[in-house]
């Protein structure tokens, strides 16, 4: 059963985690959504899907911002305890180590276990169905906006394309125009420029690649550095809309793949990504043990002082674990065993300083 005071604490470090982790929330939108708008504007995302695969990536950020939010909205709540004297007062009355550890032991297993259905299961879930959607979209004339009377972009660079009329599942193409960018056999650049009397969308057994069938039309191939140009009379003509790439370089296999398959895979990626995902949680709870000395501060200290320190042990400890993870996927490193070393020490020495903070001082007795 929770007293008021646990209470009083749990609110207040729940109000700090929150609003840090829409402060953070917002930073990296910003960053993600810069990121998307370049896809969309070189042809990678469709607008029409811009915002479903940035929410899709946020959700994955989660795992890596909230153990940040997490340490840094629990250092500012205390903080403010210690330099408004609350603490102080709490101490003369009679609470002990006990009285705080208790409701930041209760929030640091929550988020720890919150952390870990991110960092296992809907990080990894929300990549792959990012990527999923990106290449359902980049595969659909629909998705790219397709629509009877007007140019329209295809995408992946896939050219530019015109219909007069269209079905209303996108299959069904009326008399259609087609102009793409292409390199010939000898590496020169060209357009080609295609008219067809009707058309249709199929896609193969596989349900992978789809492809435009065109009928009763032309072909001209225009070199861009000749005269040399060529036309083609054809009864159908098929157009790939597979190869309208998804060329996404951000794509990460091993992240993308769930936890299950990662341990059955057995690969220097797979166990650095495995390593990666478990060390979210376990850093959460060791965050929020670091979070309990490096709070403590005396009302005239510095607002900023020790939130600068902590910033500054947060970016070592994540950048010691980054330093071991890339060993490990190049292959220099065969065993997780120092990131787990580096977690079991950063939690020793945060947990000897807070004891050391609230033992009991000897008293000086006079010779």
């Amino acid at each position: 059963m929770l007293s008021i005071l646990d209470r009083y604490f749990l609110r207040e470090l729940a109000a700090g985690i929150v609003a840090t982790a829409i402060v953070l929330l917002v930073i990296f939108a910003g960053g993600a959504f810069a990121g998307v708008l370049q896809k969309v504007a070189n042809g990678s995302i469709q607008p029409s899907i811009m915002f479903e695969v940035l929410g899709l990536q946020m959700l994955d950020l989660l795992s890596t911002l909230l153990p940040m939010a997490a340490f840094l909205g629990t250092l500012i709540a205390l903080g403010r305890m210690y330099r408004e004297s609350e603490m102080h007062v709490l101490a003369s009355s009679g609470m002990g180590p006990r009285g705080m550890l208790r409701p930041v032991t209760l929030l640091a297993v929550l988020a720890t276990i919150l952390v870990g259905i991110l960092s296992l299961w809907a990080g990894p879930w929300s990549a792959r169905k990012a990527d999923q959607v990106i290449a359902a979209a980049n595969k659909s004339v629909i998705a790219a906006g397709l629509d009877a009377g007007r140019f329209t972009e295809l995408p992946g660079k896939g050219g530019i394309i015109f219909v007069d009329t269209l079905s209303r599942d996108g299959t069904v193409l009326g008399k259609t125009f087609l102009a793409t960018d292409r390199v010939d056999s000898d590496g020169n650049p060209q357009v080609r420029v295609v008219n067809a009397r009707h058309g249709q969308m199929y896609q193969e057994s596989n349900g992978q690649d789809r492809f435009l069938a065109l009928y009763d039309g032309w072909q001209f191939e225009i070199p861009l550095a000749g005269d040399n140009w060529r036309r083609m009379k054809y009864v159908r003509n098929d157009v790939s809309l597979s190869n309208i790439s998804d060329d996404d370089e951000d794509t990460d296999p091993a992240h993308e793949s769930t936890t299950v398959d990662l341990f059955k895979a057995g690969t220097a990626d797979a166990l650095g990504e495995l390593v990666s995902r478990f060390a979210a949680p376990v850093s959460t709870l060791v965050l929020m043990m670091m979070v309990l000395p490096m709070s403590r501060q005396a009302p005239r200290d510095a607002r900023y002082g020790r939130l600068l320190v902590a910033v500054l042990s947060y970016f070592l400890y994540v950048v010691w674990q980054l330093i071991a993870r890339t060993q490990i996927i190049k292959g220099h490193l065969h065993t997780s065993v120092p990131i787990w070393v580096l977690h079991v020490i950063v939690f020793a020495v945060a947990a000897w300083f807070f004891w050391k903070q609230n033992a009991p001082r000897r008293v000086k007795v006079a010779a």
